[in-house]
């Protein structure tokens, strides 16, 4: 089945980490979009749309904290952005649980939408600042996480 958002090297942003971030919230986007094609049941779809508003924070919060650690000045806006982000996702996940609305492809044109305008208008911003200040793009795979952001804290 043809997926419904593709990742490109236009939506990197030249950091490992959070591309690799973007890549799962496109991948649970295109199962969203393959659980409304197979006309899966609400359960399955509600499922995908939780994981979705998870991840989505999980991210945000690691956007955040970079931006935090390296003094990103404009952290306060883009934080506001990741809220208001986050609270449609958490308004359209209200919706469908209280079968207000249904998830339709007009519902994942949005969600396609907000993913790559907020990558390209919003997240490559704050890479020029985060690099030029130090953060390292790559990291080795075999490190953890944690591991990853102590590596960059102690340099």
């Amino acid at each position: 089945m043809k997926k419904y958002m593709e990742w490109t090297d236009e939506l990197s942003v030249g950091i490992q980490e959070i591309d690799e971030q973007h890549q799962i919230l496109v991948n649970l986007i295109n199962m969203l979009y393959e659980a409304i094609i197979k006309r899966t049941d609400a359960e399955e779809v509600e499922t995908i749309l939780a994981e979705l508003l998870q991840y989505t924070v999980i991210h945000f919060s690691v956007e955040e904290s970079l931006m935090r650690i390296f003094d990103y000045p404009n952290y306060e806006d883009h934080k506001k952005t990741h809220q208001k982000l986050t609270s449609q996702v958490i308004e359209l996940q209200n919706k469908f649980k209280n079968t207000q609305v249904s998830i339709s492809v007009e519902v994942l044109h949005f969600l396609r939408h907000w993913l790559a305008d907020h990558i390209m208008g919003d997240d490559k911003k704050y890479v020029p600042y985060l690099v030029q200040k130090g953060l390292q793009t790559t990291w080795a795979k075999q490190r953890s996480w944690t591991g990853k952001i102590w590596s960059f804290i102690k340099t």
